[in-house]
């Protein structure tokens, strides 16, 4: 049943929005991927082939699913994320490098890239803001929720579960401002919309959005007029 799951390609299609789109330059991305040891090698040949088949191309072009970075400047700095992950002993599984077609040589970008990596190390522990997804393995609910928090940042994260109890459990333990389950991305103006740790400061949407443009004040009236004899004449 839980195979099942994984191999209709719905979680992987799923964990694949979350982090490629925008070309992973979101606030909300999901860069770090956590795969229960039993299902990680079946998982990840099924993603790999998730993200050859996106379309990497020129934005105006209604067929791209993949666009370029920003600038020259957040190429090299997403580059330099790759590298020092290199240098620590990661495994690019694919990507990492500019796409093959000429036709894109001008542009700043970057193929969909998938690194197996320690949930210690630096490309883990730091925002890398593109079409980058680290790869770990855990093998208990109590490990995957210990990494899962094990960052300064906590604005956004997902779990996919066929366990409703276990997605209530795992959603309230984790350190996110934001969790979704079984999706990603999904976002409502109604919602509040924020983060924990360094994930930012307060609120944004919904109701607790107004809060931060005004000021509570208390004001007691009495409205018997009879006061406390404090001090007794």
């Amino acid at each position: 049943m839980q195979t099942k799951l994984y191999i209709d390609g719905e979680l992987t299609d799923g964990s694949a929005l979350a982090i490629f789109h925008n070309q992973g330059q979101a606030c909300i991305a999901g860069s770090r991927l956590l795969l229960h040891e039993a299902i990680a090698p079946e998982f990840l040949d099924a993603f790999i082939a998730t993200a050859r088949r996106i379309r990497i191309g020129q934005p105006l072009d209604p067929a791209t699913q993949l666009g370029p970075l920003t600038s020259a400047m957040h190429r090299d700095r997403v580059a330099a994320h790759l590298k020092a992950a290199m240098d620590a002993s990661a495994t690019v599984l694919i990507g990492g490098a500019p796409p093959e077609d000429p036709s894109l040589a001008s542009g700043y970008y970057l193929q969909p890239t998938v690194v197996k990596a320690d949930p210690e190390s630096q490309i883990c522990q730091e925002e890398v803001f593109g079409p980058v997804v680290t790869v770990s393995t855990f093998s208990t609910e109590a490990e995957a929720i210990a990494i899962a928090n094990g960052t300064e940042y906590g604005l956004g994260g997902g779990l996919w579960t066929a366990d409703l109890s276990r997605a209530h459990r795992v959603a309230a333990a984790l350190r996110s401002g934001m969790v979704w389950v079984n999706c990603y991305k999904r976002v409502n103006p109604g919602s509040p919309f924020g983060g924990t740790g360094k994930s930012g400061y307060g609120r944004e949407m919904g109701f607790a959005a107004m809060d931060e443009y005004t000021a509570r004040k208390s004001v007691w009236i009495n409205v018997d007029a009879t006061l406390p004899d404090w001090y007794a004449r």
